[in-house]
């Protein structure tokens, strides 16, 4: 077999790259690069402070396999949590665990942002089977209009909230956290005897679970970080919950994980894949990756994809301090909507990409429909897998082929653990850090400066008996003018202020008192 074709027997397993439009004489070429990258992830295993911005270890691949963990004490917590997940889930499951009016609980609302969310999302999704577990929704936005939505559809006296945050203080999670509690309180429910909190130790999270007496309380370590969580609790508790064998979901991470150690890099599916990145994007991520699974269970693993892969290399800087701007960026749909959908672009248009195609070889269901007695709903879907393929080499577009037996807990697992290790091996490829997101705290930081300028705003109008003009207003809050604009347009689209204007440009505008009910 080609060095650019990779196969495991055991898992059933394939990768093909052969199709990515290099010669097997390139994987000469990166031996050096190859052999530093293995060396940097083996110190990352073995306990190093692979996130120097923070200070901190990076650990999930611990999470499958605790035995690799640097100290007792955390493989002991892990252990740990995993037992106390089964034991919990299934208390719940068979309603030793009831509501507040001593009802099982049929549903879960998942209270959460970013990987605390997409996680569990996608696992849903992937692999949530009507018979089993309970039914969840995902409270994953402060959208006021989003959140009504979700509420009335729910039935909250069976309802189990589980709320992740590893500080207990994003702001979006805490938003929402505070709706559920209020709809709660209109409803006359206890809200702590329907509440669980996954979160950091001594957390702001953890404090209130503590003191308002919460269901349960699971760990969430600071050396896991959310796009890289759900082989932990934050994941593991949903999962459960959801009916998932976590026991075959770890298995299969834990497969992947040794077949990704392996230094020989044709031996190693997530190098392959990791220089299959590097190559067509020569080193700077010029090409961006079209994930597409051919299996409707898969949808959201573009999404999930995105937030590992562009959150992960989507850097300013090297770890030597240099501005490189690294990125990778990561969009799909699904086969076979992709053919109706962006397929012509791929074809025809610009040739700035390449595709990931994810095939499962099961039709799941073997009975199904034979269209015309000759081809079932299968071999439609694989047709239109080959024909998108065929059409893109016509091109000589680049693509790769991931091949998994069937879409299962084992399987999914493996697909999470080969791309996260994949990013590890094209940061070291790079030299970046893929362990912190400083433009992600950046954008936190900038929106609370925004929140205390709305606060200053409406302080400042509360004591104006008079209006005040747009520009005057900008001035006292030494702030600039047309973000002013923004934050009033929006409050008084909410009647809470007022905007008076004899004409259209801004420094016509005279802005009126606060409106709130005081």
């Amino acid at each position: 077999m080609s060095s650019l074709k990779y196969h495991d027997k055991e898992c059933q397993f394939w990768l093909d790259i052969s199709t990515m439009n290099f010669s097997e004489t390139t994987l000469l070429l990166y031996q050096e690069k190859w052999s530093q990258s293995v060396i940097a992830m083996q110190e990352l295993e073995k306990g190093s402070i692979a996130n120097p911005d923070e200070n901190r270890m990076v650990g999930h691949y611990w999470l499958r396999n605790s035995q690799l963990s640097p100290t007792n004490d955390i493989a002991s917590s892990i252990e740990t949590s995993i037992k106390d997940i089964t034991q919990f889930s299934k208390k719940i499951l068979d309603g030793e665990i009831g509501s507040a009016s001593n009802r099982p609980f049929t549903h879960v609302l998942l209270a959460g942002i970013g990987g605390s969310a997409l996680g569990p999302q996608f696992l849903y999704d992937a692999l949530k089977e009507r018979q089993q577990g309970l039914t969840f929704s995902f409270l994953d936005n402060t959208d006021p209009d989003g959140i009504e939505r979700l509420f009335a559809d729910l039935n909250l006296s069976e309802t189990l909230v589980l709320v992740i945050s590893k500080s207990g203080g994003t702001p979006e999670t805490r938003n929402g956290l505070l709706e559920t509690k209020r709809q709660f309180a209109l409803q006359n429910i206890d809200f702590p005897q329907h509440a669980v909190a996954i979160t950091g130790v001594n957390s702001k999270l953890d404090k209130e679970a503590i003191s308002d007496g919460w269901v349960k309380r699971f760990p969430l370590w600071d050396w896991v970080g959310g796009r890289t969580s759900v082989t932990s609790t934050v994941g593991l508790v949903p999962a459960a919950l959801m009916g998932i064998n976590l026991d075959e979901f770890l298995h299969g991470a834990r497969e992947m994980d040794e077949l990704t150690r392996s230094p020989q890099l044709v031996q190693n599916p997530a190098g392959l894949m990791a220089l299959a990145w590097y190559e067509s994007g020569n080193g700077k991520g010029e090409r961006a990756n079209v994930v597409l699974p051919y299996r409707d269970r898969l949808l959201l693993f573009s999404r999930y994809l995105q937030q590992l892969i562009m959150e992960s290399i989507g850097k300013s800087h090297d770890l030597e301090g240099n501005l490189v701007e690294q990125g990778l960026t990561v969009y799909g749909n699904k086969g076979s909507t992709d053919q109706h959908a962006f397929v012509q672009q791929l074809r025809d248009g610009k040739n700035d990409f390449f595709v990931t195609f994810i095939e499962a070889l099961d039709d799941a269901n073997a009975e199904t429909t034979l269209i015309d007695d000759t081809f079932s709903t299968g071999d439609y879907l694989f047709g239109f897998l080959e024909g998108t393929k065929q059409a893109l080499s016509d091109q000589k577009r680049p693509f790769m082929s991931i091949t998994i037996p069937q879409i299962n807990a084992r399987t999914v697992g493996q697909l999470i653990a080969l791309f996260e290790r994949t990013v590890g091996y094209y940061a070291s490829l790079i030299g970046i850090n893929a362990y912190h997101q400083p433009g992600v705290e950046a954008g936190k930081k900038a929106s609370a400066t925004i929140l205390n300028l709305q606060k200053a705003l409406l302080k400042y109008l509360d004591n104006c008996e008079e209006g005040i003009a747009l520009s005057d207003l900008s001035m006292a809050l030494k702030a600039d003018k047309n973000l002013v604009y923004r934050l009033v347009r929006r409050l008084a689209y909410n009647q809470r202020c007022d905007i008076n204007t004899t004409g259209d440009d801004l420094d016509s505008m005279i802005i009126m008192g606060n409106k709130r009910e005081k």
